[in-house]
């Protein structure tokens, strides 16, 4: 199968017809076999019905639905976990995402040999409240993240499918996807610029709160990826630099005191002294930081899964070789 394309919604009715017509046009005008999995994110309207209602006439049809609202990140994360494509696509049922782009994305994955390609919507249709915070956000992301994306934001993607297979999406992390995909060794990141359209039907599900969200998200990503196989190198090192600190400081007190008794200068006690305070303070938090990057060693050596990981390819290995 050519392409799977992942669709999570919620409360879409009106637009999911509409919107396998157009993919259905599209991929049957390209001659590409696929498949289209829906993932009601515990919708409230009919969506469920129609999307029930598309599969009894068309075998590509797949779909899932969850009892609640989890959210996109668990919406795309079942999808991916049942994508057979050899691309799978990611995008809106809010027919804001043009399924005319499918066919090019998946060429620059196949012909560049690209691992995952973005889409980035240059011309956008929405107010000025979500454009400016969005600008603000991907300025952020590739600041820290280091991916020169123009668009983390833009639900129309394109991977490999062993890159979906090598990620774990949760929390609001589905923003995040090609930096996770990054720090698993798939490098070759590319970008498109896509056609946005103006919401035709209903009203957005994203609310100012993923800006505080996904920030926190993406700290955790970075932090996980880098150092979840050795916490000690992050906490053990700060920890170093706040003991050393705080001794340096202690020293510094007590030397004061001493050069200030053989002197016999009159001098207030080292408790007296702010620094004293300061000094513990740096003490008792560099302990605590060297204590919690040793506890957190110990859990991941322990790990089950501390051992596991990504080999891309494989030669003479792993095969009965034996008469």
């Amino acid at each position: 199968m050519d392409i799977s394309i992942v669709i999570p919604l919620l409360n879409e009715a009106e637009s999911l017809p509409e919107l396998h017509a157009w993919i259905k046009r599209v991929m049957d005008e390209n001659k590409l076999s696929y498949e289209v999995i829906f993932i009601d994110d515990g919708s409230t309207d009919e969506s469920w019905n129609i999307i029930v209602g598309l599969q009894q006439q068309y075998n590509e049809v797949k779909g899932l639905k969850f009892r609640r609202n989890y959210g996109k990140s668990a919406a795309l994360n079942e999808g991916f976990a049942i994508a057979r494509g050899k691309s799978v696509f990611t995008m809106d049922a809010d027919l804001q995402d043009s399924p005319d782009e499918l066919p090019e994305m998946h060429r620059m994955l196949w012909e560049e040999d690209y691992d995952l390609v973005s889409g980035w919507k240059k011309k956008r249709y929405d107010p000025i409240t979500k454009t400016i915070p969005t600008k603000l956000y991907n300025w952020a992301t590739r600041r820290m993240s280091g991916i020169y994306l123009h668009d983390f934001n833009c639900g129309l993607k394109a991977y490999k499918n062993e890159v979906v297979k090598s990620v774990e999406v949760y929390g609001e992390m589905h923003r995040y996807i090609p930096v996770m995909a990054h720090r698993k060794g798939y490098k070759k990141i590319g970008e498109k610029v896509v056609l946005h359209q103006a919401r035709k039907y209903g009203e957005t599900k994203f609310g100012l709160s993923r800006f505080v969200r996904g920030p926190l998200d993406l700290l955790s990503i970075i932090f996980v990826s880098k150092f979840g196989k050795r916490p000690m190198h992050f906490f053990g090192f700060w920890g170093a630099i706040a003991f050393l600190f705080g001794f340096g400081l202690t020293t510094f007190v007590l030397v004061q005191k001493l050069v200030a008794i053989t002197q016999g200068v009159r001098k207030t006690l080292v408790a007296d002294n702010p620094l004293f305070y300061l000094a513990l303070a740096m003490l008792v938090v560099g302990s605590q930081l060297f204590m919690g990057g040793f506890l957190a060693e110990m859990i991941s050596r322990n790990a089950p899964n501390r051992n596991n990981y990504e080999i891309s390819e494989k030669l003479g290995v792993g095969t009965d070789e034996s008469a």
